[in-house]
């Protein structure tokens, strides 16, 4: 029996900054990722002669969404125009506006997961109609993490150190 309840995975934009981006079929997995950052100076080492590590801080997770399907062979609609259109946003400046950024968004499924940015698309067509009208694409979507408390473009820095400075543009 299937379940009538079925959740959707979206990106959905921040602050309306673009369409928002329904998968249409749920991924099958996600992977997540981390790097951590140690340094170590070369002529700092320990009793083992292994050099000392510092802690250096963390890296934003970072995740990718595969094999995701987007068929629209049923309606013969261009699923260019239906889907990939909407999700090419993600990769474009808000508005197509030169002194902007792309959008942020909110990945979520059933719950919120990550506030993120799309750093990379990837889409194939791979069948056509006979008038060569795309109606199916397979896209593969690389996010990362973003601080939702410290949004790209915002105004203020979270930094409280004496080498903070104020963006004063307008």
């Amino acid at each position: 029996m299937a379940n009538q309840n079925l959740v959707k995975a979206k990106l959905v934009a921040y602050n309306g900054e673009a369409p928002d981006i329904e998968l249409m079929f749920n991924p099958t997995d996600i992977s997540f990722s981390r790097t951590v950052s140690w340094s170590s100076s070369e002529g700092n080492r320990g009793t083992t002669l292994l050099p000392k590590v510092n802690f250096s801080g963390v890296e934003p997770y970072k995740f990718t969404l595969k094999q995701l399907v987007f068929d629209t062979y049923e309606t013969k609609e261009s699923v260019m125009k239906k889907y990939i259109d909407t999700i090419k946003k993600g990769v474009e400046t808000i508005n197509g506006s030169p002194d902007q950024r792309p959008p942020v968004y909110i990945f979520t499924w059933g719950s919120e997961y990550f506030y993120c940015v799309i750093t990379s698309l990837t889409y194939t067509l791979n069948m056509f109609l006979n008038d060569g009208t795309p109606v199916r694409a397979i896209v593969e979507i690389a996010l990362q993490e973003v601080d939702k408390n410290n949004m790209p473009g915002g105004r203020e820095s979270a930094s409280q150190g004496a080498q903070r400075t104020e963006d004063t543009r307008v």
